[in-house]
């Protein structure tokens, strides 16, 4: 298995990511071993059994990454997006009727659309993935499980895995020690007489007929017993009436469409390792380059579930925050599971802003390599087709607070006044598409939620004084300037550089480190809410 190497090199590669370096390293390994460069596939994969997350965009995201690091290298390279719309349905997830039931251990393209825009189930979530890879604009290829299976594709592989399949079934037990594939073949039929792919137990091949046996006797699925019928019968694999188990699956997608490389999440590491063993021991296809990522926890630190209704989907980030905010939280870094929240997103979009202004010389740095990657790092999130120039940034909590104080009716003028009185917006210039779409987030937000996360901040002790100093003024003070000077001499008098303190205030307020003059914005923003959001940051850091 080739593992990314983190370390970073003294030559900057490409533009400086993990991504190019990784290219680069797919390069290296696949002319040592001799295979064709004409085109380099990497590969992700689409559940289609429960409603898709943010963590099921990582996948894409990454891959698609690595395939234009390796356009930019100047090889021909292309993201297969596979449906695994033949797996069978364990569990009915949250929010779907359950009518479904009764389908149970179906395979999920065989169960009707429950709410009948598609032609089935499998189809319905799969399509919600593939919505937000367009929005996001990650180019693919799609390739349909069920339909491959179909058509026939992959025939010559399963053959060769039922012809070996004892010798799988003692990989697995090697690598995981389980023994269910030394009784059974790592195939699922459909049962002939119930439908159902997970309930049947394979335990024959007949090689001359193409056939294999199986009887519908049960599997434990999510914790409980499914029953199977009883039937005794056989398919022709060749049909497409079944499919290769995951411990299999992976390994034949993997030789048959010439896969190079392909990230996976560590949950299914183990189904990952025994895969590059059949590959290579049982195939004769030595196995794409991979990448392991951590995965992505909700805020009580559970994994995101499909069927358990614990999700954070693609789609409700793209109701508060922009594809490439997205980007830049899947591709910012791979290593350590991060816990993530609705309350991230402003954060986000802030360091999307950040990386702008990197990218277009407005932040300076000094370290070389450190600006490449930063530099890098922006452009993927673009998919490698950044703005021409720098859009107008304006904090999202500040647009948040604008949203919620708004007049009915006159919205847009109302922030293009304040946004123009704060200097964000040249006198006269009214807004454009990507301050519009901003704008929108930040309606969409105060509409659904009370307020935003502030930014938690370390103050020092002379920072809590003068902090707890400038709560009593603002209770008895009401004239903006009196406010501005008092922030100043607060500081002051409490030994803290003014404009560290001043940075400290706009970091609690705006989540970033500058913003409109502060003495009329305290104000506007109504001295309670002010006062309330001083006292909050100095009980997080007390």
């Amino acid at each position: 298995m080739v593992e990314a190497n983190y370390g970073m090199s003294e030559k900057i590669i490409g533009h400086g990511t993990w991504y190019d370096k990784m290219a680069a390293a797919i390069i290296e390994r696949e002319r040592k071993l001799g295979r064709s460069l004409d085109l380099v596939r990497t590969e992700m994969g689409i559940a289609a059994s429960g409603y898709p997350h943010v963590g099921s965009l990582s996948d894409a995201a990454r891959s698609f990454a690595v395939t234009l690091a390796l356009r930019e290298e100047g090889y021909n390279s292309e993201l297969i997006a596979f449906t695994d719309d033949k797996d069978g349905l364990r569990k009915v997830p949250a929010g779907m009727p359950k009518s479904l039931e009764k389908y149970l251990g179906h395979p999920v393209t065989d169960i009707p659309d429950p709410q009948g825009c598609h032609k089935s189930y499998g189809e319905h979530m799969s399509r919600l993935l593939l919505e937000a890879l367009d929005k996001a604009g990650i180019e693919y290829q799609f390739m349909s499980g069920a339909e491959a299976y179909r058509k026939g594709l992959f025939n010559e592989e399963i053959k060769t895995v039922l012809m070996n399949a004892k010798r799988i079934g003692e990989i697995v037990k090697e690598e995981v020690g389980q023994e269910k594939f030394l009784e059974a073949l790592p195939y699922f039929a459909v049962c002939g007489n119930c439908g159902r792919i997970y309930t049947t137990k394979a335990y024959d091949f007949l090689p001359k007929e193409n056939k294999i046996l199986y009887v519908c006797e049960g599997m434990e699925v999510k914790g409980r017993w499914l029953e199977g019928c009883g039937y005794k019968g056989e398919v022709d694999y060749r049909k497409g009436d079944g499919k290769v188990s995951w411990k299999g699956e992976f390994a034949v997608r993997w030789k048959v469409l010439d896969i190079r490389f392909e990230a996976y999440g560590k949950d299914i590491a183990d189904s990952v390792r025994i895969n590059d063993r059949i590959c290579e021991e049982i195939l004769g296809y030595v196995p794409p380059s991979h990448a392991k990522y951590e995965l992505f926890l909700d805020i009580s630190g559970k994994r995101f579930s499909k069927s358990a209704g614990r999700l954070f989907t693609p789609q409700l980030w793209f109701r508060y925050g922009s594809p490439h905010s997205l980007l830049l939280l899947l591709l910012k870094r791979f290593v350590g599971a991060r816990s993530l929240d609705v309350s991230d997103i402003p954060q986000y979009m802030g360091e999307l802003d950040e990386l702008e202004d990197i990218y277009f010389g407005k932040k300076p740095m000094k370290d070389n390599k450190e600006l490449a990657k930063l530099r890098g790092l922006y452009m993927y999130c673009w998919a490698l087709k950044p703005p021409e120039k720098s859009s107008i940034h304006v904090p999202y909590n500040l647009l948040a607070f604008l949203a919620k104080m708004a007049p009915k009716d006159r919205e847009e003028e109302f922030l293009t006044e304040r946004l123009q009185g704060y200097g964000y917006l040249p006198k006269g210039q009214k807004l454009d598409e990507n301050l519009k779409k901003r704008i929108e987030y930040a309606f969409n937000w105060v509409n659904d939620f009370e307020k935003i996360k502030e930014t938690a901040i370390s103050l020092t002790a002379e920072e809590k004084a003068a902090m707890e100093e400038l709560i009593q003024f603002l209770k008895v003070e009401d004239e903006p300037e009196k406010i501005q000077n008092a922030i100043f001499n607060t500081a002051k008098k409490h030994n803290v550089p003014p404009p560290k303190f001043f940075q400290a205030l706009y970091t609690i307020f705006l989540g970033v480190p500058q913003g409109p003059r502060l003495g009329p914005y305290v104000l506007a923003m109504g001295k309670k809410n002010v006062i309330d959001a001083l006292n909050r940051a100095l009980k997080n850091r007390s």
